[in-house]
């Protein structure tokens, strides 16, 4: 998954600088999760084992409303956590009866979280992978000051990721839609990828000749 790979990355980064950082994964197993960070570079293990990042499985269903901003308190206050993901919204909608109570109490801990000095990372799956037929289950713009958008597409008979930043509430922001991918070494983003139109469509059309980064070997430069 890459949204999720993509979480792990700030949050590696965070324990690297010696911040503590906290995720709270309801979609998947800890040790599926620890097995692809590995595999991508990210030392989350590490971090696990000295006790800078903090990792909660969470299970909807046995989830009461309002107990999870318990939990996400109690990592900032008596563990000092700076970094917290969410992994995922759509997970955290499951726990919840109805979707208006999941924007309230969300509403409420990213405040709290806010005035804490605790960046938050959301993480959220739109219903449908390529086309323009892609729904998001909350509207996340009013929830978040910075919205970064990860968008499978088609090209030359193969899938490709892009990666493009919709939203950052204060300043300017890179406008660019960028090539965006994983490998042993980790994640890396390439280049602009102006030799398409409608990438956000997931089937785009082409502009020119295919980029750099599709040429040659498999897929990535």
């Amino acid at each position: 998954m890459s949204k999720s790979t993509l979480a792990v990355q700030y949050v590696t980064a965070a324990a690297a600088r010696g911040e503590r950082a906290a995720m709270f994964v309801f979609d998947e197993s800890i040790g599926t999760l620890v097995s692809r960070a590995e595999a991508l570079a990210m030392p989350l293990a590490q971090g696990i084992d000295d006790g800078t990042i903090l990792i909660k499985q969470i299970d909807p269903a046995e989830l009461a409303p309002g107990e999870f901003g318990s939990l996400v308190r109690r990592a900032v206050e008596e563990h000092d956590v700076k970094v917290i993901v969410i992994d995922s919204l759509n997970g955290y909608l499951n726990a919840m009866p109805e979707e208006r109570f999941l924007t309230l109490h969300l509403h409420e801990l990213l405040c709290y979280l806010g005035e804490r000095g605790v960046a938050t990372i959301l993480v959220m799956a739109q219903h449908g992978l390529i086309g323009p037929g892609m729904t998001s289950s909350v509207d996340v713009s009013y929830l978040a000051d910075c919205v970064i958008l990860l968008r499978y597409y088609e090209a030359q008979a193969q899938i490709h990721k892009a990666i493009s930043v919709l939203k950052k509430r204060s300043g300017p922001h890179e406008k660019y839609i960028r090539d965006y991918g994983m490998s042993a070494k980790g994640i890396f983003v390439g280049p602009p990828l102006t030799q398409f139109r409608g990438l956000l469509t997931g089937m785009p059309g082409q502009n020119g000749n295919p980029p750099e980064a599709f040429s040659s070997n498999g897929g990535r430069g």
